[in-house]
C-alpha cells in the first residue's frame, strides 16, 4: 500500500472539465460583451481566441504538478 501523501490527484475527467468549463465561460462572457457592442459573432470569435489559452492556463494551474 502506498502512503496517501504520494498519491496523485490527477483526473482526466477533472482536467477536461476545467478546460472546457473555463473556455466556455470566457466565450459566453465575450459573446455577451460582443452582443452588447453590436456584434455577437465578433464577441464569440474574440472569446474563442482568448478562451482557449485561458482554459489551458487554468488546467495547468490546477493539475500542473500532478
Amino acid at each position: 500500500m502506498e502512503p496517501a501523501s504520494t498519491r496523485s490527484d490527477f483526473s482526466l475527467a477533472g482536467a477536461g472539465s476545467v478546460l472546457i468549463g473555463t473556455t466556455s465561460a470566457v466565450i459566453v462572457v465575450a459573446a455577451a460583451i460582443g452582443w452588447a457592442a453590436g456584434s455577437l459573432a465578433w464577441g464569440f470569435l474574440a472569446g474563442a481566441i482568448v478562451g482557449i489559452p485561458v482554459g489551458i492556463a487554468m488546467t495547468i494551474k490546477r493539475y500542473g504538478n500532478a
